[in-house]
């Protein structure tokens, strides 16, 4: 049995969404405040053990005007049912897969309600409503009369109210395929079906060696705990069984030698007349036991040299972190097994692995996260496998570009209406995403992004460049745009990923691009040639381009570049995503093939750059530009001279990107209640 899927409804920004699991790891990326803490605080109060406690500010924002709807009908004489629809709710839909054929279903049996043989999947539903009869208490002497602008803020204060006292959680299992067969349910029996565990991104652990902490011997006095259980493994409850010896025979010592010692300490009563006749006299009774030995004596320690034990604060924070997320996996994997009833299966949660960890250490991390649960398994080969999924969240594109583009969901912010101020989450799954891109170039895609450490799936925007010359210089070329262009939204305040592909690769990021929807400059080469195939030439005398980006996006075919220059702004546009190649820097002025003959025609005075016609001060760019070696020249005029102007296709390609629709740039996971729009 496997949870193959998730769809969750109207909690904070995850309005509407469905995420895939795969069968071992899940990793899930996007910029801050996406909504991926809120994924698994979600499911955390869904199948905690602890009552889970939903607020108002845990519904989407968009969920709010279904608050006001529903007092409007309660208003007008509405039936209880029809209120009901009208209220908001927060729902979680799990979809298990698992194989009919099988004779036991376990717990999942619980949730299987269809008679199709064929079925492979089971459904279980969670949803925070409104408990069954209090839909009429929920709005009765309702102390406000109508929602309006100037009585809003008291409306929700009220509605918050309510929902304490009126919500609860509601449970049953669903037949996938007909939505009227269900049956009544529990979270308990959730629990019985999913097992799950979570490692936040909080860990306790922290940098001061002054004040001692006893983070990773907490996670060791729980494996403790679970090995003294009658259910655990036998190996493990042996030693358990050889601790609870060793005190059983310091306390018998305690019990008779040191009785004596403590009893000389007591005062001496008998001054008084006790105990008297009949009374008692006092002793002593020392007990001692593991749980309590763990919890206040017992410290990890790491050896030094001449016997000196260092606490474990004095290790790095990197290795530190590594061996806590390593130790509560051990340990999960063991509270797994020592179940007296064992879970159909095991989730766990691992928010933000990359924490303090070397790139190196991050990367080692996802990949051998699977080799970890082989060897947990070795342990028990004549146990069923443990059926453990992992869902991984992270911002660090070592960990999300070791992983396979299969396993990653990016979770995108983005307008719930077009030009509104109300954002909601995207889930992209990008196996579904780069299904269309063929396996040669999705090879490439994961190899460059892997190669190259690139941050694409954290990024607010990206900047795909020819080579090193434009990389040198971009930095400046974006200060100097953000210093010029005043009423425009400046690009080194947003987050951008800066991508050097070449005119040969470019148009193989286009699809994944597009799926992202990563507002994006592609700012490449005319690269003009006499013929397709033939040498390299000037502007106006070409009849192609070698530039496969450019003849890719245009429609494939040769693109003559003369032609280009007349290609209006819509035809360089497609969706989120620009393209912006040389052009002329005033009309019918000379063009340049490269960025370096662009640089100097749009310089010319500064480098000399003449001629008495617009095609011979192109061919005198192109002379002069070719005597430069790339790298010296981008540095020295990306360091030591930069009183220089943009060329211009650069120019407006950086306007058209900073003016673009961007992330927000708060919210986060938290809805505003300020924010609600309920209409009379």
């Amino acid at each position: 049995m496997k949870l193959r899927r998730a769809k969750i409804k109207n909690f904070r920004l995850l309005r509407d969404v469905e995420l895939v699991f795969e069968d071992q790891t899940t990793v899930v990326v996007g910029r801050n405040n996406s909504g991926k803490t809120s994924l698994t605080e979600v499911i955390r109060r869904f199948t905690s053990e602890k009552a889970a406690a939903f607020s108002l500010q845990d519904f989407s924002t968009e969920s709010y005007d279904g608050f006001c709807a529903a007092f409007e009908a309660m208003k007008d004489g509405k039936e209880e049912h029809e209120v009901r629809a009208l209220l908001p709710f927060i729902e979680m839909r799990m979809f298990f897969q698992y194989d009919p054929a099988q004779p036991q279903l376990g717990p999942l049996g619980e949730f299987v309600v269809d008679l199709d043989m064929a079925c492979d999947e089971a459904l279980a539903v969670m949803r925070f409503e409104p408990a069954d009869g209090a839909v009429d208490s929920f709005f009765e002497d309702f102390p406000v009369e109508a929602v309006s602008d100037e009585t809003r803020n008291s409306f929700f204060r009220e509605i918050a109210e309510r929902i304490a006292r009126f919500y609860g959680i509601r449970v049953w299992a669903e037949d996938p395929h007909d939505a009227t067969n269900r049956k009544e349910s529990s979270q308990v029996q959730v629990r019985n079906l999913l097992h799950t565990g979570f490692i936040n991104a909080q860990r306790g652990l922290d940098d001061i060696t002054t004040k001692e902490s006893d983070i990773l011997a907490k996670v060791l006095e729980g494996l403790v705990s679970t090995a003294s259980l009658e259910t655990a493994d036998e190996k493990e409850r042996k030693i358990a069984g050889q601790l609870e010896d060793a005190v059983r025979t310091i306390q018998d010592s305690i019990d008779g030698d040191f009785r004596e010692q403590l009893q000389q300490l007591l005062p001496t009563f008998q001054t008084f007349g006790y105990p008297g006749l009949g009374g008692s006299e006092l002793t002593t009774e020392t007990r001692l036991d593991v749980q309590r030995l763990l919890t206040n004596h017992t410290k990890i320690r790491y050896q030094g040299h001449n016997g000196v034990l260092l606490p474990e604060t004095y290790n790095g924070l990197g290795m530190r972190n590594l061996i806590f997320i390593l130790l509560q996996i051990v340990s999960f994997y063991r509270e797994f097994r020592a179940q007296a009833r064992a879970s159909g299966g095991h989730l766990i949660f691992i928010e933000e692995p990359e924490a303090h960890l070397h790139p190196q250490m991050q990367e080692v991390f996802i990949r051998q996260i699977g080799a970890l649960v082989e060897k947990l398994n070795s342990e028990h080969k004549d146990d069923p496998k443990w059926p453990v999924q992992f869902l991984i969240s992270t911002h660090s594109a070592h960990v999300a570009n070791e992983a396979r583009f299969e396993a990653i969901r990016y979770f995108l912010p983005s307008p719930a209406s077009e030009g509104g101020e109300v954002w909601k989450t995207k889930i992209k799954d990008l196996r579904q995403g780069t299904s269309s891109i063929s396996s040669s170039d999705r090879d490439f895609l994961h190899q460059y992004l892997t190669l190259t450490r690139c941050d694409l799936f954290f990024a607010d925007k990206a900047i795909l460049i020819e080579g090193t010359s434009e990389r040198l210089m971009l930095p400046v070329m974006i200060e100097k745009h953000d210093q010029s262009e005043a009423a425009v939204a400046k690009l080194r305040s947003q987050y951008l990923t800066i991508m050097e592909v070449g005119g040969a690769y470019a148009h193989k990021f286009f699809a994944l691009l597009n799926f992202l929807e990563l507002q994006t400059l592609v700012v490449t080469d005319l690269d003009p040639v006499l013929e397709p195939g033939g040498s390299k030439c000037l502007v106006h005398e070409a009849k192609a381009t070698s530039n496969a980006c450019i003849n890719e996006w245009f429609g494939g075919g040769p693109c003559v570049p003369t032609d280009l220059l007349a290609k209006p702004e819509t035809e360089r546009i497609k969706g989120r995503v620009a393209i912006a190649y040389q052009c002329r820097e005033v009309s019918d002025g000379p063009c340049g093939r490269t960025f370096e003959d662009a640089f100097l025609l749009a310089n010319a005075k500064k480098f000399g750059v003449s001629g008495d016609t617009p095609d011979a001060i192109a061919g005198d760019a192109k002379t002069k530009a070719e005597a430069y070696k790339k790298s010296a020249f981008a540095l020295q005029y990306a360091i030591d001279d930069t009183d220089w102007i943009i060329p211009k296709y650069i120019a407006d390609g950086l306007k058209w990107l900073a003016g673009s629709l961007a992330c927000p740039d708060t919210g986060g996971d938290e809805s505003d209640v300020a924010k609600a729009a309920c209409h009379d």
